[in-house]
């Protein structure tokens, strides 16, 4: 019997298709990274223009957060139902036009407004994106292509600080927002033109003219073309019925225990890259050397995300991932033990990015793996709504422990007990055998 087209993708080697379909989604992330932290880039800026207190400008600063997690549960679910690529195109339609009028927003609640929107656009991209680098991606390289989609949001947000920082001393912050929204711009006929259809999506969903859109992957692919499509066992669920899915006894353990690790670790995570400058202030650095720790988680993130793909080449990514949570605690216990030595502490900080970022990239690689094609993007989509949920607490929560008493190294003790915890948590959950992967939503799921 012929293997299937799904069969084939797994088992073969790399083409060049295939790895230019994994560039554009790691293009996007690029961008997203930028869109995203835009608001982090010129905050002073534009507080000093508008005169906003704190919590006004905390409230822009989480706008885009509360966008991501609106667009990764209710935009990002649709890719199910109507594909991968029309929802990457309408939503980089939504968040370059966000991001162009935000260069003209002439009071906060405007910026504010527009930021959402923008996050909007960026979470469905980035539950989207993610998608389908997997489903692009062979069995084997499959870890490193998702991971390449996070080093590519850390490249974002470390050049789009460099840019900000130029732009800033001229123009002035309204210019970042318009050279995001160009840019955000460009890759509408970057995409139109070089990313494909996911073919799990062409396969289960089976729209008009799906035979034709299918051997011509195939054929960009390496392979002969098919005669007719394969049988459906069932037919894929609805929108609602995906969200339902999700709970249903079959998957019921495994979305949980996601939820729960994307909560935590996007928690930590943000704690730290929010946190780390001036908490290292606060344990005895100048502001000079603050900035430098900070820069360095990010520049740290750029090689965490993709060590853990190449290492998920040769071992289990879920392994990996348990191994990634555990480093990262350990670091932050002793990360701020070291401000006394700076060397030490900058090199302790680019490990911590590197290892934390690495968590991340580790959920967004393993997520699409834990869900069939009919409600995978959906699945990965609430789990970064659930966790955009923790990206948003944990950044106030750590200010309250810190104004009630708490050192900066117990709130690090404390984080890295959060991802010691998700560890833990991850060690019960159950993956999909790579060789029994769904082809259906009623199709069963052999675990191990």
């Amino acid at each position: 019997m012929r293997p299937s087209p799904k069969d084939l993708l797994d088992a073969g080697p790399m083409t060049r298709f295939q790895w230019g379909a994994v560039a554009v989604c790691v293009f996007l992330n690029v961008l997203d990274g930028f869109d995203v932290l835009v608001m982090a880039f010129t905050g002073r800026a534009v507080s000093a223009e508008w005169g906003l207190s704190g919590a006004q400008l905390g409230l822009l600063l989480s706008a885009s957060l509360v966008g991501m997690a609106a667009g990764s549960m209710l935009v990002a679910p649709w890719a199910d139902r109507v594909g991968r690529r029309p929802i990457v195109l309408g939503c980089l339609v939504l968040a370059s036009a966000a991001m162009l009028l935000s260069s003209f927003s002439q009071t906060a609640t405007q910026l504010g407004v527009l930021r959402a929107l923008t996050g909007v656009g960026i979470g469905g991209i980035l539950a989207t994106s993610s998608v389908i680098s997997a489903e692009y991606a062979s069995r084997r390289w499959r870890g490193l292509a998702v991971s390449l989609n996070s080093t590519g949001y850390a490249l974002g947000a470390t050049l789009g600080g460099l840019l900000a920082a130029v732009l800033l001393g001229g123009p002035g912050w309204r210019s970042v927002f318009l050279f995001g929204g160009v840019a955000t711009a460009t890759a509408i006929p970057l995409v139109f033109w070089r990313l494909p259809e996911s073919l799990d999506f062409l396969l289960v969903r089976q729209p008009a003219g799906a035979l034709e859109r299918v051997n011509g992957l195939m054929a960009r692919l390496g392979h002969s073309p098919l005669d007719r499509l394969p049988a459906l066992t069932g037919a894929p669920p609805s929108l609602g019925a995906g969200f339902r899915e999700l709970l249903a006894p079959r998957l019921r353990r495994s979305t949980l225990l996601l939820w729960v690790a994307f909560f935590c670790v996007m928690a930590g995570f943000h704690f730290v890259v929010s946190w780390t400058p001036t908490l290292l202030v606060r344990a005895g650095m100048s502001g000079v050397q603050g900035i430098t720790g900070g820069t360095l988680l990010n520049l740290g993130g750029m090689f965490g995300a993709a060590l853990l793909g190449l290492l998920a080449a040769r071992y289990a990514l879920r392994n990996v991932l348990i191994g990634y949570l555990a480093a990262t605690a350990v670091l932050l216990a002793v990360f701020l033990a070291a401000t006394s030595a700076p060397g030490l502490a900058f090199t302790l900080g680019g490990l911590v990015g590197m290892f934390v970022n690495g968590c991340v990239a580790g959920l967004y690689a393993l997520t699409p793996s834990i869900y069939g094609p009919s409600v995978r993007t959906t699945g990965v989509g609430t789990g970064l709504a659930v966790g955009r949920v923790g990206a948003i607490l944990a950044p106030t929560l750590a200010g309250a422990l810190l104004d009630g008493g708490w050192t900066p190294q117990q709130l690090y003790l404390a984080a890295g007990v959060v991802f010691l915890a998700t560890a833990a948590v991850l060690t019960l959950l159950r993956v999909p055998s790579p060789v029994a992967a769904p082809a259906t939503a009623a199709s069963p799921v052999k675990e191990l």
